[in-house]
């Protein structure tokens, strides 16, 4: 099933309609649909590289929307929907609670730590509906995140062309996961650093 979609969302990143089906897939993946826009979007942004900021922006736009739908589905239809989406992750049962411990302790760190690495940013968002998460907060840290993952992913394939494609798919999240600790450990400098 999963490569039969793949398959649908090169086509679609081929076609005369790619931006908008970059929206659709970067807005349901965000609350529910199982495949990352990243799949589009590097290869839109090395067919059309002076296209990569708007692309990534596409993206962004559309992931933050789409964490609002995720973000209502927590809170109004966890029992009914959210918990199948959870369930369908992975995440039921215990792991659903350790989520949910490391999400008191941590608040809007798990948003943007989430909101980068390959981890599902579904369950980033029903997850904040799910617990009341301010809403305030989670826009703007899923705002920041998803701005800061689709640029990085647009900017990488623009500057390297499709030949980095067999690449970032094998060492996406390691990337991901190194710049959220380069950017948190600049946070926490800026943050203790006597000025």
């Amino acid at each position: 099933m999963l490569s039969g979609l793949k398959a649908n969302m090169m086509n679609a990143a081929r076609s005369p309609n790619a931006e908008r089906a970059l929206f659709v897939v970067s807005f349901a993946e965000s609350s529910f649909f199982p495949l990352p826009p990243d799949l589009m979007l590097g290869p839109m942004a090395a067919a059309a590289p002076t296209k990569w900021l708007r692309y990534a922006i596409i993206c962004t736009i559309a992931s933050v929307l789409g964490g609002l739908l995720g973000y209502a589905i927590g809170m109004f239809l966890m029992d009914q929907v959210g918990r199948y989406i959870l369930d369908f992750f992975g995440y039921s049962n215990g792991r659903e609670q350790e989520l949910r411990a490391f999400y008191d302790q941590y608040g809007a760190w798990f948003i943007f730590l989430k909101g980068l690495t390959p981890i599902p940013y579904k369950l980033v968002t029903i997850l904040s509906g799910a617990l009341h998460f301010s809403l305030p907060i989670f826009i703007v840290a899923s705002a920041v995140t998803r701005g800061l993952r689709f640029g990085l992913v647009a900017w990488i394939f623009q500057k390297f062309g499709p030949q980095i494609a067999p690449v970032m798919e094998k060492r996406m999240g390691l990337v991901l996961v190194v710049v959220a600790v380069v950017i948190v450990a600049v946070v926490l400098a800026l943050r203790f650093i006597p000025h």
